[in-house]
């Protein structure tokens, strides 16, 4: 497998800039994925990493060899495209093998090659059937194994789950993940799903206009979003955004959030030196739903009762969604299943600031 570098790159179509100050460092084995909403260049990036459009500016490395001018066939990636893309009049068998007959690999060679993956993927049993007998399960994996058979440095996924029912996506995200595991393999992972990108990812750049909003781990997209754009498109239910005021009180820090008549003062632990400087100045506070109703905590010194007013109970099993009124602002929160509370009825529950994260209300980026 290979690392993959991305240096200062930059896509233009004439005066419109769709990729702007792309830079990605993935290590030997990473599992990257680029996610964001349509439109935001992050299938344009997957396009010039496999050599399908050029670069305007910048420069794309597989390990040390710059490939800004080699051919797709002359980068050694391999690519699972959305639709599959198989030879209907082919068997999986065929069309798994195929490219490796047109580099003229030797027939035993291919035939191992081709038993090797269909084990892997558990297709075996496929491998005299055409694409029009299977399902969309069986159809994606034998794309998977098409790409397998190269052994290439670099997978690169499109998309390949959007097609399937939601079951399926939740099935072979986990194939996904396992194959990952026992290959070790480099693959870089387009969608637009962030929940895809939480359980599949060891490194996640976030993308919206043609920018990278941030690159790194999914705790640290999670737990430290960079900015409030960041914060609402990863996770489910999103991370709750409340307008506030930073106030000094009794010698420590305070969120006041709603307005003079239904106000709420939540006295915060320790902050450091960057938040300080914003006493007196208005903030967005933003709080996980799983933060709200917490029963226990890492820092029970960092959990505060707060009065709250249940709006809407949504109960999924082995968690119950709620919508509640906080200092006169909605929010989501993920309580409990056996949370005894009803709509309409007013509760105190327990927060855990340990989770809280102060953005900056007039750029919207993270207080750090």
């Amino acid at each position: 497998m290979a690392s993959l570098h991305i240096s200062n790159v930059r896509k233009a179509f004439g005066a419109t800039e769709i990729l702007r100050n792309i830079n990605i460092d993935v290590g030997d084995g990473d599992f990257l994925v680029l996610v964001g909403p349509s439109g935001c260049g992050k299938s344009t990036l997957l396009s010039l990493i496999a050599g399908l459009d050029t670069i305007s500016d910048g420069e794309i490395r597989i390990d040390n060899d710059r490939v800004n001018d080699l051919h797709p066939s002359e980068r050694d990636i391999a690519m699972v495209f959305q639709s599959y893309a198989l030879y209907p009049n082919m068997t999986v068998g065929e069309n798994i093998s195929f490219g490796l007959e047109m580099r003229k690999v030797p027939k035993t060679e291919r035939k191992q090659a081709v038993a090797n993956a269909a084990r892997l993927l558990q297709i075996e049993h496929l491998l005299n059937r055409r694409p029009g007998q299977l399902s969309g399960g069986q159809r994606q994996r034998v794309a998977m194994g098409r790409a397998l058979v190269r052994n290439p440095k670099v997978f690169l996924f499109d998309e390949p789950l959007s097609n399937l029912d939601a079951k399926l996506r939740v099935d072979m995200r986990t194939e996904i993940k396992k194959l990952h595991q026992r290959l070790g393999a480099t693959i870089v992972y387009v969608t637009h799903d962030q929940i895809e990108a939480m359980t599949l990812a060891t490194r996640i750049a976030v993308m919206k206009g043609g920018v990278i909003q941030q690159f790194g781990t999914p705790a640290e997209i999670y737990n430290a979003p960079a900015n409030t754009f960041v914060a609402t498109f990863m996770g489910s239910p999103s991370m709750n955004l409340l307008p506030a005021t930073l106030v000094a009180a009794e010698g420590a820090l305070a969120l006041r959030i709603g307005d003079a008549g239904g106000a709420l003062e939540i006295a915060l632990p320790a902050q450091p030196r960057a938040v300080e400087r914003y006493v007196g100045q208005r903030v967005i506070a933003g709080l996980r739903p799983e933060a709200i109703g917490v029963e226990s905590a890492r820092a029970p010194d960092a959990v505060r009762e707060i009065d709250v007013k249940v709006l809407v109970m949504e109960p999924t099993g082995p968690d119950t969604y709620a919508m509640l009124e906080m200092g006169g602002i909605e929010v989501a929160a993920r309580l409990g299943a056996d949370m005894p509370h009803t709509a309409g009825e007013r509760c105190s529950l327990r927060v855990d600031l340990t989770k809280l994260v102060l953005f900056d209300a007039q750029t919207e980026e993270r207080i750090s």
